[in-house]
């Protein structure tokens, strides 16, 4: 089991933002977190900025968390992820999510329609093409023909995750990606839901069991009642959003800032741990600025501390081993 961390920077006055996830992420991979993964923004490309890091940092293994598939094109997300595994050396992991309505159709003028069609052809023709540098795909809404191979020399295929939650995205990769990456889905939802779907959609389609990388918001925190509100605030977002409304109602809690796990270091434990009950095979504490810098270090020595690779492997062993076909 692998303890990880999401790297971001919430203050708005850093001179140089890539500086500033370097040093967090230097700071983790100081306290012992071997497993970094950056959320797509509107302001950066998370491809470009894992990779960024993991050249600095040999010892980590880097992932997204995830990439809207609407307003990109296989092709181009698989030249990207190609130089990331190179630039890598095996240790990037590519994330994948459909993202919301609103936000596809107001940033890329598109229509939000048909998302799972989307999704199921999308990774169609981006695995066929990290697999085997071809697709010639020409489906009802995405296509991915490439006049020429367009495998890249040092890149292996990285292990390919989707951020689903619905039963419809959870069929649609576990038949066809490696695993999932789900956000403020609690322990029941994970164990009463998403697990067993992935699951049994692996297995009908004879792939191997899904990663489930759980993430989760959290922090060590020295003032409970600031954090909390600061979780209040920062998470309200999601309360807006008819995928995160169904998996906070289905834990039996009313907000998404309910799933902020804010406390001592048992409190995070005994969390992350009902997580790996859940069936976790990774969970990923985001959010671990909710009681500011001090105890933001803190958090990272603390995760550090949990973090597990498997059989001693290094995380460019663990990262390297092959995808099954």
């Amino acid at each position: 089991m692998t303890t990880g961390i999401a790297v971001a920077d919430f203050d708005p006055t850093v001179p140089n933002y890539v500086d500033a996830i370097l040093r967090h992420a230097r700071a983790a991979r100081d306290a012992g977190v071997r497993s970094l993964w950056f959320a797509q923004r509107f302001d950066y490309d998370a491809t470009t900025l894992a990779t960024v890091v993991a050249r600095e940092l040999p010892e980590v293994r880097v992932g997204t968390s995830a990439i809207p598939v609407f307003g990109r094109q296989p092709v181009l997300v698989a030249n990207q992820a190609q130089v990331a595994q190179a630039a890598t050396g095996g240790r990037f992991r590519l994330g994948l999510a459909l993202g919301t309505k609103d936000t596809v159709e107001r940033t890329f003028g598109i229509g939000f329609d048909r998302p799972i069609a989307v999704l199921r052809e999308f990774l169609t023709a981006l695995r066929t093409l990290l697999e085997t540098g071809n697709a010639e795909f020409h489906g009802e809404l995405v296509t991915a023909d490439p006049p020429w191979p367009i495998t890249l020399a040092g890149a292996t295929p990285p292990p390919l995750l989707v951020a689903a939650m619905g039963p419809q995205a959870l069929r649609a990769t576990g038949e066809l990606a490696d695993g999932t990456l789900p956000y403020l889905a609690g322990p029941r939802t994970l164990a009463e839901e998403i697990v067993p779907t992935i699951t049994a959609a692996a297995e009908r389609a004879g792939r191997p069991a899904p990663q489930i990388v759980a993430l989760l918001p959290g922090a060590l925190v020295s003032d409970l009642d600031a954090a909390r509100e600061a979780a209040a605030q920062q998470l309200a977002f999601y309360d807006q959003v008819p995928s995160y409304q169904r998996v906070v109602a289905r834990e039996g809690l009313g907000s998404a800032a309910e799933l902020a796990v804010l406390g001592d270091e048992k409190t995070l434990e005994d969390a992350i741990r009902r997580y790996r009950d859940a069936g976790a095979t990774e969970v990923v504490v985001t959010q671990t600025h909710f009681g500011g810098p001090a105890d933001q270090q803190r958090t990272y020595e603390f995760l550090g501390s949990l973090t597990e690779d498997p059989a001693g492997a290094s995380p460019a062993d663990a990262a390297a081993v092959p995808r099954q076909a």
